[in-house]
């Protein structure tokens, strides 16, 4: 707690990075989101890990979405860290994701005709335009290997006391 006077024993508060005010939803976030089924479809989830420009890590959000595609859970990966970003007023986000196909549909190089992706594509596009700068890039898989571990734990946690789907 703080008090108006100073002391030796107060704990020093948290100072912003360097070019950052502390607070500022203008800096740029890098979000690593993966999603997996078990069975195409089958049992799934997604993970993601939501870090500002210094690499604090900001958020890791991971989710059991029941019996989907593994596209479906690469998209909901990536909604998860764009509904997070804009319900937190963050304004810039770089996302790095292990999907191909959802990168290069998010990018416009790939038409979304797939009538299960096609509703999520749409959400997520209307979530970028809340933002004042978003840009999403392919990584291979081992680039997004905390993302990848949280969807697995999304994906055994919702499988607990379950028989094989």
């Amino acid at each position: 707690m703080k008090s108006g006077m100073g002391s030796l024993f107060d704990e020093p508060e948290n100072e912003p990075a360097a070019g950052q005010v502390a607070g500022n939803k203008d800096v740029a976030l890098t979000a690593h989101c993966d999603g997996g089924s078990r069975g195409n479809p089958g049992p799934a989830g997604y993970g993601a890990v939501v870090e500002d420009d210094a690499g604090k890590i900001l958020a890791r959000l991971n989710g059991f979405i029941g019996i989907k595609t593994n596209n479906v859970a690469e998209y909901s990966g990536l909604l998860a860290v764009l509904r997070w970003t804009v319900a937190e007023g963050h304004t810039r986000l770089k996302v790095v994701a292990d999907s191909e196909l959802m990168v290069k549909q998010m990018k416009g190089i790939y038409k979304v005709k797939s009538p299960d992706l096609k509703p999520l594509w749409e959400e997520a596009k209307i979530l970028t335009k809340k933002l004042k700068e978003f840009r999403i890039e392919h990584t291979l898989r081992g680039g997004n290997k905390e993302a990848d571990r949280l969807a697995n734990e999304a994906m055994d946690e919702g499988m607990k006391g379950k028989r094989a789907w």
